[in-house]
C-alpha cells in the first residue's frame, strides 16, 4: 500500500513539474519594418530560435517563475537584452531592434587570432562570405563559392577527373590550409574534400585569412587559411532547404533539420549531388565536365553546460563517384584502355570537437580525426590512395594585465599515408612501406592593445619532424586605426609545409622508378608581407567601403620531382 502510495505521489510530482513550463512568443520589429532571421536566444538555458519572414517567433519548454535573460541579435542591428519571467502558460513579446550604426557594423571572427574578436579590432585582416552571398550567386558547393573573395581561385587541375585545389594570392593549391569550425581536416591529397559536400544551408560564415599562418596553425598553413564556420545548432532554423539546378542538367540539394534533446541540439544536415549528362560541345569526343554523383552527411551537436561553457563534436562522411573520358566510356572499361576514361571513388569520414575545461581559466581541448580512401584509374593507370590525419590541440587564452591577450598551446599531429605508388615503397621496389609523419609542435601569442589607436601582435611556433627537423615560425602584425573609419594594418609572417614525396604528382604513377634524394630535404617555406587599408564612407543615404591590400610573398625550398634527366630514376 506505502509502495503505491509512494509512486502515485512520485507520478503527480513528474507530472506537476512538466507542467511548470510554458512557451514565449513574440514579434521583432524596426521601425515599420518586420526583422526576418534575427537570432533569439536564452543562453542560459540553450534555447533559441529564428524569426520568420513576418518577424514572428516562439520559444517552447520554458521554465515558469523563474528570470532568464533574453537576447535578441540581428545583422545590422545592436544586440539588446531583455529580462523575462514566465508566469502563465505564455508570454507575448514585442521587441523593437535598434539600427546600427553602418560604420559601426563589425563581423565577429576567429582566423586570424584563434579567438572571438570583432573583425574591425582585429589586427590580421580576414575576408567574410555570407550565406546571403551564397544567395545573391548560387553554387553547386563551396569549393566555387570561395572564389567571390579577391585574391582566392579555385582551379580544375584536371578537366577531364575534376581534380582541383584552390589558389590563395597566387600560392598552389596544397599550400592552403582548410578548417572547419576551426579545425584543420584536409591536407594536400584531398583539398578539394574539405569544400565539397558540405550543405550551404549549415553554413553560418566562411572566413579566409590570405597569408601564411603557420605560427598558429602549423604544417600547410603557407598561402592561407580557409576556415568554414558551421552554424550553432541553437540559433539554426527547424528545417532548412537548398535546391540548386542548371541548365546543363546539375542538381544540388541541401536539406538540414534541428533537433533539441535536454542537455544538447543537433543539427543534420544532408547534401546530394548529381550531374550525369555527356557534354561534348568542342567535339572532341571528350566529356566537357566531369560527371559525378556525390552524397554527404554532416551532423553537429552543441551540448549545453555550466557558465555556457562550450562543448561540441561533428562528424560528416562523403562518398563521391565521378569520371571523365571519352563519351563512349561506361564502367565496364574502367582499368582499360580500350576506351578512354578516368574513374574516381572516393569516401572520407571526419570527426571535429572541441571542448572547454571546467576551471576558471579559459583552457580549450580540440581534437579532429579523417581517414580518406581514394580508388582511381586513369586510363588503366590505378591510383589507391589511403590517408588518416589524427590531431590534438589544447591552447589557453588568459587576459593579462589589461592591455595584453595571451593565448599559448600545444599540438600533435599525426599522418598515415599509403598509396600504390614509389612515393610509399621500399628503395628496392618489392614492399609497401606506409608513410607515418608525426607532428608535434608549441605555440604562443600576445596581443598587445597599446593604446586605442595601437595593436601589436607577436606569435611564434616551434615543431620538429623527424625528416626536417626543427621548424620555426614567427609573425608579427600591426594595426593603427585612428578613428573609426580608416584602420591600417600591416603584418609579416612565415609559413611550412612538410612534404610526402610524389604522392601529390600524377608523374609518379609512371612506374616502379627509383626515388633517388639529391640533397637534405628541408620543409617548404614562404615568406610574407602585407599591407592593408580600409576606409569607410557612412552618409545618411547610402555607406561605401574601400579595401586595399599589397602583398609579398617569397617561395623557398619547394620539392619537385625530376622525372626526365634518367628515365630510370625520380629525382
Amino acid at each position: 500500500m506505502f509502495r503505491s502510495v509512494f509512486l502515485l505521489i512520485s507520478l503527480c510530482s513528474c507530472f506537476a513539474s512538466i507542467a511548470q513550463t510554458g512557451t514565449i512568443t513574440g514579434n521583432i520589429s524596426s521601425g515599420k519594418t518586420m526583422v526576418e532571421a534575427a537570432s533569439i536566444e536564452i543562453p542560459k538555458l540553450g534555447i533559441g530560435s529564428s524569426s520568420d519572414s513576418n518577424g514572428n517567433f516562439m520559444l517552447n519548454n520554458i521554465p515558469r517563475d523563474k528570470s532568464f535573460r533574453l537576447q535578441i541579435s540581428s545583422k545590422g542591428f545592436v544586440t539588446a537584452w531583455q529580462t523575462i519571467q514566465l508566469s502563465s502558460d505564455t508570454l507575448p513579446l514585442r521587441i523593437v531592434l535598434e539600427k546600427a550604426d553602418a560604420s559601426m557594423l563589425s563581423d565577429v571572427v576567429v582566423t586570424g587570432t584563434m579567438k572571438e574578436i570583432s573583425r574591425t579590432a582585429s589586427p590580421v585582416p580576414v575576408e567574410i562570405i555570407t550565406p546571403k552571398l551564397f544567395q545573391k550567386n548560387p553554387t553547386p558547393s563551396l569549393f566555387e563559392a570561395v572564389g567571390m573573395v579577391n585574391g582566392v581561385k579555385p582551379q580544375l587541375n584536371c578537366n577531364v577527373c575534376n581534380t582541383g585545389d584552390i589558389h590563395i594570392n597566387g600560392m598552389e593549391g596544397p599550400y592552403t590550409m582548410i578548417l572547419i569550425d576551426g579545425m584543420p581536416i584536409v591536407s594536400a591529397l584531398s583539398t578539394v574534400y574539405g569544400l565539397s559536400g558540405i550543405p550551404n544551408s549549415m553554413v553560418e560564415r566562411i572566413e579566409v585569412v590570405k597569408g601564411p599562418a603557420s605560427s598558429l596553425y602549423g604544417s600547410e598553413a603557407m598561402g592561407g587559411i580557409i576556415n568554414v564556420i558551421t552554424k550553432n545548432p541553437v540559433r539554426a532554423p527547424l528545417v532548412s532547404t537548398d535546391i540548386f539546378g542548371t541548365s546543363w542538367g546539375e542538381l544540388s540539394v541541401d536539406v538540414a533539420a534541428k533537433m533539441k534533446t535536454r542537455n544538447a541540439t543537433s543539427l543534420l544536415g544532408v547534401n546530394y549531388f548529381n550531374y550525369q549528362q555527356k557534354h561534348d560541345k568542342n567535339n572532341d569526343g571528350f566529356t566537357d565536365m566531369t560527371l559525378q554523383n556525390r552524397i554527404s552527411v554532416f551532423n553537429k551537436w552543441n551540448f549545453t553546460r555550466k557558465e555556457n561553457r562550450l562543448a561540441s563534436i561533428a562528424g560528416r562522411f562523403v562518398y563521391e563517384d565521378r569520371w571523365g573520358g571519352q563519351t563512349s566510356w561506361g564502367k565496364q572499361w574502367r582499368g582499360t584502355d580500350s576506351i578512354y576514361g578516368e574513374s574516381i571513388y572516393t569516401r572520407r569520414a571526419e570527426i571535429i570537437g572541441v571542448y572547454q575545461l571546467p576551471t576558471r581559466e579559459k583552457i580549450f581541448t580540440q581534437f579532429s580525426f579523417n581517414k580518406h580512401d581514394q580508388n582511381s584509374y586513369y586510363g588503366k593507370v590505378p591510383y589507391f590512395a589511403t590517408q588518416q590525419v589524427v590531431f590534438l590541440q589544447t591552447y589557453w587564452d588568459k587576459k593579462i594585465s589589461g592591455s595584453h591577450s595571451l593565448l599559448m598551446g600545444g599540438s600533435v599531429r599525426y599522418t598515415h599515408y599509403d598509396d600504390n605508388t614509389p612515393g610509399t615503397a621500399s628503395p628496392d621496389g618489392r614492399t609497401n612501406q606506409p608513410t607515418n609523419t608525426f607532428l608535434p609542435g608549441v605555440f604562443i601569442q600576445d596581443e598587445w592593445s597599446i593604446s586605442p589607436k595601437h595593436t601589436l601582435l607577436a606569435g611564434y611556433r616551434f615543431d620538429h619532424d623527424k625528416n626536417h627537423g626543427s621548424v620555426h615560425s614567427p609573425r608579427v602584425a600591426y594595426k593603427y586605426a585612428p578613428n573609426n573609419n580608416n584602420i591600417v594594418r600591416a603584418s609579416m609572417g612565415t609559413g611550412f609545409r612538410v612534404v610526402n614525396l610524389f604522392t601529390e604528382d600524377h608523374a609518379a604513377l609512371t612506374g616502379a622508378r627509383e626515388v633517388v634524394i639529391a640533397s637534405a630535404l628541408r620543409p617548404e617555406r614562404s615568406y610574407n608581407a602585407n599591407l592593408n587599408y580600409v576606409l569607410k564612407i557612412p552618409t545618411d543615404h547610402f555607406y561605401l567601403g574601400f579595401d586595399i591590400t599589397g602583398f609579398y610573398s617569397y617561395f623557398t625550398n619547394k620539392i619537385i620531382g625530376d622525372f626526365d634527366t634518367d628515365p630510370n630514376k625520380i629525382i
